[in-house]
């Protein structure tokens, strides 16, 4: 799509459901990654530390907060649900409440339109129940789980906040742990089966990095992008 707003008629929540058909999570060409993986400084809490201070230090502390309730759930060992990632939101945005939007949600000044429809709420609940399926290598399942909440976009501000969380919980679960998480500010788009793949590809580079493990050549193949889908964290 191109110009400032989303064509009539178009829903790029349908279209990351069919591309999420489409790509092989399975099969993709990332190292099998298994924990414990701690690295010298917590990705997150360098991010909230840096820039996220910078731009706003009201928000970094809210988001540092939310991170602290994800890294409480992981060791906890509960499934990710829309519940549990309204609980984070509602620390990351300073707010009471958390509900799922209420009609249709756009991104990227418009350009990307996530239609709201009676099953979108429970077809989202049915892919963070994905979050854990064990035939799906870990950094697939993370990776996927963060353009599921991008892309369904349920939260009526902070989705790129949400998101990001999401991914790391995943990652958590299985006490991997990231050292770096601004590659992940990324431009991600809802049709690409190739972008989702690379994000994977991407996961599974900081992965290695937290380990102290070489992470090869051509680690960032996509271009720098000005938020999370909605919203910087």
């Amino acid at each position: 799509m191109s110009g400032a707003e989303a064509l009539p008629g178009t829903d790029s929540l349908a279209d990351w459901c069919r591309v999420r058909q489409e790509v092989d999570w399975a099969g993709l060409d990332a190292p099998a990654v298994t924990g414990p993986v701690t690295p010298a400084a917590d990705g997150v809490v360098a991010w909230c530390a840096g820039p996220a201070t910078d731009r706003d230090p009201e928000r970094a502390r809210r988001l540092l907060a939310g991170y602290a309730a994800v890294r409480a759930d992981a060791e906890r060992g509960v499934p990710l649900t829309f519940a549990l990632l309204s609980g984070w939101q509602r620390r990351v945005l300073g707010t009471r409440e958390a509900p799922f939007r209420t009609g249709d949600a756009y991104a990227k000044r418009g350009r990307e339109r996530y239609v709201l429809t009676a099953r979108t709420r429970g077809d989202f609940e049915a892919c963070l129940r994905e979050s854990g399926a064990p035939e799906v290598p870990l950094v697939a399942r993370a990776a996927r789980t963060y353009l599921d909440v991008a892309f369904f976009h349920p939260f009526e501000d902070g989705n790129g906040r949400a998101a990001l969380l999401a991914l790391v919980f995943v990652l958590a679960g299985e006490r991997v742990f990231l050292g770096e998480v601004g590659p992940l500010r990324t431009t991600r788009y809802a049709d690409d089966p190739v972008g989702a793949a690379d994000l994977a590809s991407l996961v599974s580079v900081l992965v290695r990095r937290s380990a102290g493990r070489p992470a090869g050549a051509g680690d960032h193949r996509r271009r720098p992008g000005p938020d999370l889908h909605a919203g910087r964290p």
